[in-house]
């Protein structure tokens, strides 16, 4: 029962999505909608263009984000996970501040920092705005791996004769690497999904797919902003099962078990 509930949790809202891109009214206690229209997938395929330039901006700002968030957060999360320091507890409140702190705040203050390095209105500045409420994310789930793997494993290596770059690059990477790939997933989607720090940031001169969207949504124009949210789901779900390929088929010979996650 507790499986078919999450199965139809995910299904219903995409399949109500699809049926609202059909029609432009769908009200309740209709089941099927009482008149069909073609207005949000003519409207999609007359700016296609403007749609596949802001969603290449999306999967650039995403992928280059992840990938800082995650080089980053490695070695912080070792740190936290292994390391007993002065201050421990302060670092770990300060990763967790773009948890606590609403990102309107986080956001205008940072707005103010940025117009002085000149980073505003920047594919850069995105990059680096996007990458704050990512690493809450990233540090705590492989904090978690680092410490179920625990440290002595990678104290044997050493005792072994192992370097510090054949420990990581033979025993630790491919050892977290599961944990890896879900903070890389986690970080993509978060990503993908920033309006307000992209829109503050950018200035309006980079344009994400979010930024195309949520105006229809805003509106309650549900017929283009439910195909919006389609293509949204999509292009993520296909781009994950690709990053997630790509990396099994890197690490099958060290992670035999490994499953898709």
């Amino acid at each position: 029962m507790f499986i078919i509930l999450s199965i139809m949790s995910i299904v219903i809202p995409i399949l109500t999505m699809f049926i609202w891109t059909i029609t432009n009214n769908y009200v309740w206690p209709n089941v099927f909608p009482n008149s069909f229209s073609m207005r949000s997938i003519d409207y999609v395929l007359k700016n296609s263009p403007r749609i596949i330039e802001t969603l290449k901006n999306s999967i650039v700002i995403s992928i280059m984000t992840t990938f800082f968030t995650i080089t980053i957060s490695i070695p912080c999360a070792k740190a936290l996970a292994f390391s007993s320091f002065r201050g421990k507890k302060f670092v770990e409140i300060l990763v967790m501040i773009p948890l606590i702190i609403p990102m309107v705040c986080v956001g205008m203050g940072l707005n103010i920092e940025f117009i002085k390095l000149g980073l505003t209105g920047t594919f850069t500045g995105v990059v680096i705005v996007c990458i704050i409420p990512c690493i809450p994310y990233a540090v705590s789930m492989l904090r978690t791996v680092y410490e179920i793997i625990g440290e002595k494993i990678f104290q044997q290596g050493a005792v072994l004769g192992a370097s510090r770059i054949q420990i990581f690059t033979k025993l630790v990477l491919p050892m977290i690497m599961p944990g890896i790939i879900s903070a890389a997933i986690m970080c993509y989607i978060v990503s993908f999904s920033q309006y307000f720090l992209v829109y503050l940031i950018g200035s309006g001169k980079i344009i994400t797919f979010t930024m195309d969207m949520f105006p229809f949504i805003e509106a309650g124009d549900r017929s283009i902003g439910s195909l919006y949210g389609l293509i949204f789901v999509g292009c993520t779900v296909i781009l994950l099962f690709v990053m997630e390929y790509i990396l099994k088929k890197i690490y099958k010979k060290n992670l035999k078990d490994y499953k898709y996650i």
